[in-house]
């Protein structure tokens, strides 16, 4: 039996990716200095390393234009002299706030957020930087791999495969308690891509994972959609995965498919036929 380990972020589109963005050069000088008072925990003090690097990310982008490139990764984490860990959360920290994008390739790097369009998925919408078109395509591609996985995590998910995506499922049902869709779409990737992470079809979990990390990289916010609170949608959503998982691990072939076909068509069925699906 093939066991996985949760992978990157990961979500869903009503389960509504990183939200990126950088900035130009800056005094070093200005930066301030890392706490390192002895009574301050090894994870305490990272958090408020990776906030103090956010708040020096996000000046930078309030003086530039929206859209205008910030710089790489590494020359922003160096102009924050941080470690790469502590940067990479500073930057999760500034993509859920919608301040920065990040474009890969030649000329890409991080760039100050643009917040125009938006696809809407179910009965939320996620707002994106410039890339619309790539992220509806790449959540109907999705959603149309989501019964393979399954299939595969039937025959595959090992007893810790299984408490491994409860643990999201936890994550989740925190982020409805604490009434943040934000931090649940993100929690919903995240349980998406270690159900990728279990199969054995190393090109199916790879393409998935690729989906969601394109996603994710274009989300800057959730929002409401439609009259029924943002809120109660995501109470909902979560009560779907728990029962998918808890299908998962009864081996019921026949209602883990049913609950990811309800998974799928709940968002398709809520969309705008003239928005992009």
């Amino acid at each position: 039996m093939h066991t996985g380990s949760a992978a990157q972020a990961g979500a869903d589109p009503a389960d509504a990716s990183d939200l990126r963005r950088s900035a130009p050069q800056a005094n070093r000088a200005s930066l301030p200095r890392v706490d390192r008072r002895a009574d301050a925990s090894p994870r305490s003090a990272g958090s408020g390393r990776a906030e103090r690097a956010a708040e020096r990310v996000a000046a930078l982008v309030q003086s530039v234009p929206p859209g205008s490139r910030l710089g790489t990764k590494e020359e922003l984490r160096t102009l924050c002299e941080v470690s790469v860990g502590t940067f990479n959360e500073a930057l999760r920290l500034l993509q859920a706030r919608g301040l920065v994008t990040v474009k890969p390739g030649p000329g890409g790097g991080l760039f100050s957020a643009e917040q125009t369009p938006m696809v809407r998925l179910g009965n939320s919408v996620l707002a994106l930087d410039a890339q619309e078109a790539d992220v509806a395509n790449a959540v109907r591609i999705r959603d149309a791999l989501d019964p393979l996985l399954i299939e595969d995590t039937l025959w595959h998910a090992s007893p810790a495969d299984i408490a491994g995506l409860r643990e999201h499922i936890a994550v989740m049902e925190k982020a409805v308690g604490d009434a943040d869709p934000v931090a649940f779409v993100h929690a919903n990737w995240r349980l998406h891509a270690a159900i990728a992470a279990i199969t054995p079809n190393v090109l199916l979990g790879s393409l998935y994972t690729s989906l969601l990390d394109l996603i994710e990289g274009h989300t800057l916010s959730v929002l409401p959609a439609s009259e029924q609170p943002l809120d109660e949608y995501i109470a909902h959503r979560h009560t779907l995965h728990r029962d998918l998982i808890d299908a998962l691990d009864r081996r019921d072939r026949h209602e883990a498919l049913r609950l990811i076909h309800e998974h799928n068509t709940t968002l398709a069925a809520s969309e705008d036929p003239h928005a992009p699906s």
